[in-house]
């Protein structure tokens, strides 16, 4: 019987070219980071069929070359650009152009256990896109309200006032459009409404979460609170113990819990005894908010699994 040893590929991305490099190979072919590009590129990896492709996530940089991949049914898995840096620092790569990049991601793919990452439809990459606009808006926001405070020239004022005027009618355009795709895609719309029937989560935070987190509903409860960034992570050495800590994860997901579990926990029966629970033990106010957020994300997780929405549980 043959036997073939599993190879892996590593892309590096830049905003004009993308450079492609598989494991078992020195050479590193270089495209031009465009459709006609990318479809270049995927047709190579199609042909030499890698176990998993890997590139670090680069905002808009990726996108065309992501839907590519998912349109040929490729195995691919964006990495931590800390990780992937780490990881060079542990190997000893310390120079770093486009070429030794994608080998880096190449033996990166090879030795370190990469899960792929869940492919998007194109709902969910316009979501994303709606979703990345928002959060400068409300970056702005912030800014120009901040500003406000000091200003005291009438004209400065006026102008401050405008684009505050602006940016708010700019969000609520983005909102409804969000909404209005999420109406038009049919497995969307099942899984928003499951969302949005748990006491806590508004209409905003189930699109970031349909957005944040595509695998909801097939994972289980450690997964999904790994991938949320909410799973505790002990710290000890012989008898020494200390506190556990979170970290890593989905940080945007992350922040978009937070006040949904503020809310759970004064208003979603099952929740708020968890939540008094904790604090009744002593447990910080915050420990026990992160608490209430891992139980919701879990709980989102299991609704979305089962297809049905929520419900109270009897007294």
């Amino acid at each position: 019987m043959t036997q073939t040893i599993a190879f892996f590929a590593g892309i590096d991305i830049s905003k004009e070219t993308l450079d492609l490099a598989f494991s078992n190979d020195v050479a590193v072919v270089q495209f031009d980071n465009t459709k006609a590009g990318c479809r270049r590129l995927v047709a190579l990896l199609v042909k030499h069929q890698p176990e998993c492709i890997v590139f670090e996530a680069t905002g808009p940089y990726h996108r065309e070359l992501e839907i590519a991949l998912a349109a040929a049914g490729l195995a691919y898995a964006k990495a931590n650009p800390r990780k992937v840096r780490r990881f060079a620092d542990v190997i000893g790569i310390h120079a770093k152009t486009d070429r030794v990049d994608a080998r880096l991601l190449a033996r990166f793919a090879a030795m370190v256990d990469v899960t792929p990452t869940a492919q998007k439809s194109a709902s969910l990459q316009n979501l994303g896109e709606l979703i990345n606009a928002r959060q400068s808006l409300i970056t702005d926001r912030t800014a120009l309200k901040n500003r406000s405070h000091v200003q005291r020239s009438k004209l400065i004022i006026r102008q401050n006032q405008a684009r505050l005027t602006l940016i708010e009618n700019q969000i609520k355009a983005i909102d409804q459009e969000a909404i209005t795709l999420v109406k038009q895609d049919e497995a969307l719309a099942a899984r928003f409404d499951i969302l949005i029937s748990i006491p806590g989560i508004s209409t905003l935070t189930a699109i970031v979460i349909l957005t944040e987190m595509p695998e909801l509903g097939t994972l289980d409860q450690r997964q999904v609170a790994s991938l949320a960034g909410l799973a505790p992570h002990p710290r000890e050495s012989g008898a020494w113990k200390g506190k556990r800590f979170i970290c890593g994860g989905r940080a945007n997901l992350r922040q978009a819990l937070y006040m949904p579990a503020l809310v759970a926990a004064r208003f979603n029966a099952d929740l708020k005894t968890k939540y008094d629970a904790l604090i009744a033990a002593r447990k910080p106010p915050k420990v026990a908010i992160t608490a209430i957020m891992r139980k919701l994300i879990i709980l989102a997780n299991a609704l979305i699994r089962d297809q049905r929405k929520w419900c109270q549980k009897p007294a």
